[in-house]
């Protein structure tokens, strides 16, 4: 029989732990990986599940009030169908039509707007656009592109299969909504009291991790919203006033969109700066007038809208909400991961904060 040493023993014992928690860590990462995966394949299916129960989260306080006047849950649905639906459909149905054509005419615009770019980018750039040509990338083929092709790509997104496939998704999105907004809200203690081979203190450890999450999503995400339709009228407004055109489209679109950090200015400033120069009457002043609307929104943004409404809620931080949306976008392709982004990254945050209070002790 072989026998160690005391220092042979503790290198032994030092290996096996090392191994054994290597292999944890592996099998723990390996599991993430195949849910993470699975999550990116049901993509389509999930969305309206995801959609559903985040617009629920956004009415769940308005129909909870709606229960409490009138003492009766199908009565308070019905409320509130009538009260925010039908207001809006009429809005849709009357301002349906000038949105529409003033989008027809935007994409109209495209051919021409792009043409003038590429005059002024080689008058202004010419040893740039002379580059772009021997690599075949001329302002030329892709104004000639877009004019050649989008249309016709346009017309094909637009095919019957895409609208059924939108009926059906704003259907089923309708159904996990009522789903979601009349179900029972459960606290941490009710979900985990189902798991009863956990010990007692680890039960109440994962119900209290629950509810904090629970409370940084409803509060982020209800507050973003409204963050997001002051900033579209704020733009909206202003983009209005300077004359742009289509201001206020674009403008409230960019508020709207930057419910995913700088999304609204990275989609809409491209269509927005040329416009204020190249189109009806456009010039340098306007140019300038648009930035300084844009400008003035962000510095209201950063120092007064979002702090007073939103706070520090979700523990991420603005530019960890940033990462968090090109990171999960990545992971789980774009749309699923930009509406679980502050969610999974909320869970991760709070999960290491527990486990840091609860596991690691603070170096004195």
């Amino acid at each position: 029989m072989i026998e160690f040493t005391e220092g042979q023993r503790k290198t032994v014992a030092t290996g096996l732990t090392v191994l054994s928690l290597t292999l944890v860590v592996a099998f723990a990462a390996f599991t993430a990986w195949l849910v993470l995966k699975l999550l990116s394949f049901a993509a389509p299916a999930i969305v309206p599940v995801v959609l559903g129960f985040f617009l629920a989260l956004f009415f769940k306080p308005y129909y909870g009030w709606w229960t409490k006047t009138l003492r009766n849950p199908t009565l308070a649905l019905v409320a509130l169908l009538v009260t925010v639906f039908v207001p809006a459909g009429l809005l849709l149905w009357y301002a349906g039509a000038v949105l529409v054509g003033q989008i027809a005419n935007l994409m109209a615009q495209g051919p021409e707007l792009v043409r003038q770019v590429t005059a002024w980018s080689q008058a202004t750039f010419p040893n740039l656009h002379s580059l772009l040509e021997q690599v075949g990338l001329s302002n030329d083929s892709m104004g000639e592109f877009y004019t050649k092709y989008a249309p016709a790509a346009f017309k094909a997104g637009t095919g019957a299969l895409k609208c059924l496939s939108g009926v059906l998704t704003a259907l089923v999105t309708l159904i996990f909504f009522f789903f979601f907004l009349t179900s029972k809200e459960r606290r941490g203690s009710e979900i985990v009291s189902q798991l009863t081979f956990l010990k007692e203190t680890t039960r109440g450890f994962v119900a209290e991790q629950v509810d904090a999450f629970v409370d940084i999503l409803v509060s982020f995400f209800q507050r973003q919203v409204v963050i997001c339709l002051i900033e579209g009228m704020m733009y909206g407004t202003g983009f209005w006033l300077v004359g742009l055109p289509y201001g206020f489209l674009l403008g409230f679109t960019l508020g709207v969109l930057n419910l995913i950090p700088l999304f609204g200015s990275v989609v809409c400033l491209p269509v927005a700066l040329p416009l204020a120069y190249f189109v009806r009457d456009g010039s340098l002043t306007r140019l300038v007038l648009v930035l300084i609307v844009w400008g003035i929104g962000q510095f209201m943004d950063g120092y007064f809208i979002t702090p007073k409404i939103q706070g520090d809620k979700t523990g991420l931080g603005y530019a960890g909400v940033i990462f968090s949306f090109f990171f999960w976008a990545t992971i789980l392709g774009p749309m699923l991961g930009m509406l679980l982004a502050i969610p999974l990254s909320a869970f991760c945050v709070v999960l290491w904060r527990a486990l840091k209070s609860k596991y690691i002790r603070p170096v004195v």
